[in-house]
């Protein structure tokens, strides 16, 4: 099975603190993680440990810290295409605090921006189903419109969207996403706006909400003691697309997804948990 992820590279800093610092105070921190981060590259990482072909495109470039992107990618079995990889840009940067009694997150962020990035000229690679964040807009709507199958990660509202969505299969959103023509708050309004064969709609620990075809209904998430959430939507997304691809129906393959996730949320650190997938 191969899945081709693309979007957002990172590097992600994390470190675990017993308590969130507050104005012009410093903590010290118990742990120190460094770690590839961003959606496609998180969920690339799931897939792959999952037993995928996975290949991600990004921007990681030339700076040296796109070094560590590439050399955490290498090491969870993630083949790389680089977008641009004569940049001399440092990649986006990511400082994850994570809260060491409730597993909850602050993050500060730089991401891709409006940063433009061509096609690599040996075009992008075939596979079973692709994965999109709708960072790097220009690569997300050239998979977009190459994808056999196409799963959209919409954690937030970003304007390639409306391009993108027409060529989706799946669009999973999260629950804090807004669709700027949704007619209304909720997940049905949300839906409807997004207008997708299948939606769906992630809310933490709460139950997954799905609509399809004309139907729509819940799914529970297993009920664990949360450790650390951080890349917990990206774990589920990657999830989501192993089970697509093995042919499951939504409410299967969502459930496969939620367990996947919870894997993810009771162990520390953004990649020692991969260890325990089953």
């Amino acid at each position: 099975m191969r899945i081709l992820c693309v979007g957002l590279a990172t590097v992600d800093l994390v470190q675990r603190v017993t308590r969130m610092p507050g104005v012009n105070e410093k903590v010290q921190s118990a742990s120190v993680d460094v770690a590839a981060g961003g959606p496609a590259a998180n969920a690339a990482v799931t897939a792959a440990a999952l037993g995928a072909d996975v290949t991600l495109v990004s921007v990681v470039g030339a700076h040296p810290l796109g070094d560590l992107v590439r050399a955490d990618l290498a090491a969870h079995g993630v083949t790389l295409i680089d977008a641009a990889p004569a940049s001399d840009q440092p990649p986006p940067v990511s400082a994850v605090t994570v809260l060491d009694a409730s597993g909850e997150r602050t993050i500060v962020s730089h991401n891709a921006g409006s940063r433009a990035v061509p096609v690599p000229e040996r075009g992008l690679p075939d596979a079973d189903l692709t994965l999109v964040d709708g960072h790097h807009p220009a690569l997300a709507m050239a998979a977009a419109r190459a994808a056999r199958r196409l799963l959209v990660d919409a954690g937030s509202w970003r304007p390639v969207f409306a391009e993108i969505f027409p060529h989706a299969e799946v669009v999973a959103c999260s629950g804090d996403f807004r669709h700027p023509g949704a007619a209304g708050p909720g997940d049905a309004a949300t839906a409807a706006a997004v207008a997708a064969p299948h939606v769906v709609i992630t809310h933490g620990d709460e139950p997954v909400s799905w609509f399809s075809a004309g139907t729509s209904g819940l799914v529970p998430v297993p009920r664990v003691t949360a450790v650390d959430t951080s890349g917990a939507g990206d774990a589920f997304h990657g999830a989501l697309a192993i089970a697509l691809t093995h042919g499951d129906d939504l409410q299967t393959a969502i459930r496969y997804a939620s367990r996947v996730a919870a894997t993810r949320v009771v162990h520390a650190g953004p990649r020692a948990w991969l260890s325990h997938l089953r």
